[in-house]
């Protein structure tokens, strides 16, 4: 049986972004209940693609999808701001913190390495996709009242990070999973240029 690498495609975040990211999530575990799994900042990224297993002989495969993407597509700016969760805040399931900037470089893009994946038989995403990265995922076991009290503090918390996010290259990850949470290794890099 062929070895297998859990991959995924992302942007990585500047250091500067995740400190603050880091403060906010610390503001959030005095206010929230503890029913909260919270993301390690070092781990925040903003995901394009989830592959999920992926035979070892095809990550070369995979390298050269992502670098089929990226021509014609110039660095570009993003920013981190506004807190919110999926579903909703009054039934909070996932926290995140959204981008803005320029999204319509970030759709393209996103919207090729899809493309290009799914012609190597990667599934598309059914979901629309948004730009967000996350922070934390509240447990399975959380009462509704909790999860109305984690929206309520989400709702009353205002983020803009005054650091933007620079996006010069797409990245292939590693995902590792410990018991400890997921470690990420960025396996390659594809740098945006015109």
């Amino acid at each position: 049986m062929a070895e297998s690498v859990r991959c995924f495609v992302a942007i990585e975040l500047p250091e500067t972004v995740r400190r603050e990211l880091s403060d906010l999530e610390a503001v959030f575990k005095k206010r929230c209940p503890p029913v909260v799994k919270w993301v390690e900042p070092a781990s925040i990224h903003l995901t394009l693609k989830f592959l999920g297993a992926v035979d070892a002989d095809r990550v070369e495969e995979v390298q050269m999808a992502i670098d089929e993407a990226v021509p014609g597509v110039a660095p570009f700016s993003l920013e981190v701001r506004e807190v919110g969760a999926f579903p909703n805040l009054t039934r909070v399931q996932v926290i995140w913190v959204s981008m803005k900037g320029e999204l319509d470089k970030l759709a393209y893009l996103q919207k090729q390495i899809e493309s290009n994946m799914e012609q190597l038989g990667f599934a598309r995403e059914e979901r629309a996709f948004t730009a967000h990265l996350t922070l934390g995922r509240v447990r399975n076991y959380t009462s509704p009242e909790d999860q109305r009290k984690i929206g309520q503090v989400l709702s009353g918390t205002t983020f803009a990070s005054s650091n933007p996010v620079r996006v010069e290259s797409v990245n292939l990850m590693k995902s590792q999973l410990t018991p400890n949470g997921a470690i990420y290794t960025r396996l390659y890099a594809a740098p945006l240029k015109v």
